[in-house]
């Protein structure tokens, strides 16, 4: 397991995402896989910088661990922000058009959509969201 651990700005996206395609290239991952998992990293990493402290600014623990069998990578978003669940809303209705649609959401519901799974917990204190993903293409 490797773990960063960075103020949570906005501008420190670019580490965070070097940080997991270092190890994802390392474990052989796809192109396909590894922008799946950039987008959702992106997605976390800025909902956590733009939200869980606002206005303050505080940490981020991103931590990243490869299983081999089968071969699958956890990724863990840690903060101490405001207690935020992002997996209790309900999904966008997305047959409905974009005028039609509430505002929000999108990006969590492509996040959960595009791993294989995704857990929330809040713990000691802190948030912790976990995102799983196969390095395997179906």
């Amino acid at each position: 397991m490797k773990e960063l651990e960075l103020e949570a700005k906005v501008e420190n996206l670019p580490e965070v995402l070097s940080f997991i395609d270092e190890v994802l290239e390392g474990a052989d991952c796809s192109m396909k896989i590894q922008m799946q998992i950039d987008i959702a990293v992106e997605e976390i990493f800025v909902n956590i910088a733009n939200y869980a402290y606002s206005p303050e600014i505080g940490t981020a623990t991103v931590r990243i661990e490869v299983m081999a069998d089968p071969p699958a990578v956890d990724i863990t978003f840690i903060d101490g922000g405001v207690p935020y669940d992002p997996l209790a809303k309900a999904d966008p209705d997305v047959t409905l058009s974009a005028e039609e649609r509430q505002i929000g959401g999108l990006g969590i519901f492509m996040v959960k959509k595009s791993m294989d799974d995704v857990k929330y917990e809040y713990l000691d204190g802190h948030n912790i969201l976990t995102l799983k993903k196969g390095l395997v293409s179906r």
